[in-house]
């Protein structure tokens, strides 16, 4: 059991149980900052700019189903709050053939956010990777998504790519994905 604000949460390998809770959980954000993408011949730079209004995203539903216990390389585990009820989850899956670990989705509710709740489920990701041999985790995020990338540069993860073709066609036209990276090691 891991704690963080004094406050006691538990963290688990989830279950077809968790299905509902994990689809229902409030992913969204508001930001006051962006991360602006400017493609050069040599690469990409970023610039975090403010925005007036905030921005607040909601992403579309896209959840796992809580039920991936049959794929050994894939795993969902989630962090149930002191009240109960889910504060967050993270759903990672191995690839052998370049040893990475994708974080395919993590959510932290809301009212959980700044608690030590997101680092925790990314040290349950990370030492899956480490059974499964990973030499690195990797992830995806929009480049709105100003907390998230302050979030993961906290936890070890340093900027690896650029899409700014992935959204295109999507509720998410115009933002770009970024791609970060954390060794194993």
């Amino acid at each position: 059991m891991a704690t963080a604000d004094d406050t006691a949460y538990r963290y688990r390998a989830a279950v077809p149980e968790d299905t509902g809770a994990i689809k229902a959980l409030d992913g969204s954000f508001t930001t006051g900052t962006v991360f602006q993408v400017t493609v050069t011949e040599g690469g990409f730079t970023l610039r975090e700019l403010p925005v007036d209004p905030p921005l607040t995203k909601v992403f579309p539903e896209d959840t796992p189903d809580g039920d991936n216990e049959d794929d050994p390389d894939s795993r969902t585990f989630v962090a149930e709050g002191p009240a109960g009820g889910l504060a967050g989850f993270v759903t990672v899956s191995y690839s052998a053939w370049n040893r990475r670990l994708t974080i395919e989705d993590i959510e932290i509710a809301p009212e959980h956010r700044g608690r030590g709740v997101g680092r925790a489920l990314m040290g349950l990701a990370a030492d899956f990777a480490h059974e499964r041999g990973a030499g690195h985790l990797w992830l995806e995020v929009t480049n709105v998504n100003a907390p998230a990338i302050h979030a993961y540069r906290r936890m070890g993860f340093t900027f690896c790519g650029l899409d700014t073709t992935l959204y295109g066609g999507t509720a998410s036209q115009g933002e770009q994905a970024l791609y970060m990276s954390r060794s194993c090691a």
